[in-house]
């Protein structure tokens, strides 16, 4: 892409993923204009327990998609300096018996387990260890992102509501806000759930169900945790400053959701 080609791109959304798109369409020579409603990471991202995995127990079918991203965010951890990665591994534990051990991960006993984790108060008999796997505060993400596509150009517009899609026949030409239209060659729309209101302007239903947890950071000594734990319970993990991450799907109002009664 050159400066004579140079195409106006507008991203809807300053989370990790809208960030991420801004960071490499700018460093290509894209002229991007990023509209946050909010702030930078306002939303799901700043509630995302961030681990990088790269394999699961059962059938998996973005597996090959999981091992690219490992890759592409150790590359990206050469060209962002703000951009931190803990490549702690992970344990999982709670295995069903038989259960075969997916690609990167190898079964460790108990010995190995309170080698990896000395804090852990009742190892498990064995667990899954994934040495290549690693988490991110998705926050700061996203920051250095964002100040890596500044670095290239990159407009960020925060606290900037879109109101509407500038439609021309059957193209997309812009992004309507308070302050005017902001015209486009491509919009792209990286706002999460908040995709749908602003598809259904265009009487196109792009539904994108939300997907509730239960997230809790906690203030702990460093060190505590190491790697990152996934069991039947929960998955936690911990910061580099400390901070404790525990995370556990929610399931509504089933009998099985973890946090009912409390």
């Amino acid at each position: 892409m050159n400066h004579h080609e140079q195409k106006r791109i507008v991203i809807v959304g300053a989370g990790i993923v809208g960030a991420s798109l801004a960071y490499h369409l700018a460093r290509k020579g894209a002229q991007v204009t990023v509209v946050e409603a909010g702030a930078i990471a306002s939303g799901v991202t700043g509630r995302s327990f961030a681990w990088m995995n790269t394999s699961a127990m059962r059938p998996d079918p973005i597996a090959q998609l999981r091992g690219a991203a490992i890759h592409a965010y150790r590359r990206l951890e050469t060209q962002l300096p703000g951009l931190k990665i803990e490549w702690t591994g992970a344990l999982s534990y709670g295995l069903d018996a038989g259960e075969a051990m997916p690609p990167g991960t190898v079964l460790v006993d108990r010995s190995r387990i309170t080698r990896l984790e000395p804090c852990l108060r009742n190892p498990p008999s064995q667990a899954a260890y994934a040495p290549e796997q690693g988490a991110l505060d998705a926050v700061a993400a996203t920051q250095a992102l964002i100040a890596g596509a500044r670095e290239h150009g990159a407009t960020i517009l925060t606290q900037t509501p879109v109101l509407g899609l500038a439609v021309e026949g059957a193209r997309v030409t812009g992004i309507e806000t308070g302050s005017g239209t902001i015209d486009a060659d491509t919009v792209v729309l990286a706002a999460g759930t908040g995709i749908g209101r602003l598809t259904d302007k265009l009487h196109v239903s792009l539904p994108i169900a939300s997907s509730p947890a239960v997230f809790m950071r906690y203030t702990s000594p460093p060190g505590l945790v190491r790697t990152i734990i996934s069991s039947p319970a929960m998955e936690v993990r911990q910061g580099a400053d400390g901070t404790l991450f525990a995370a556990e799907d929610f399931l509504d109002d089933t009998v099985d959701n973890p946090s009912a009664g409390v």
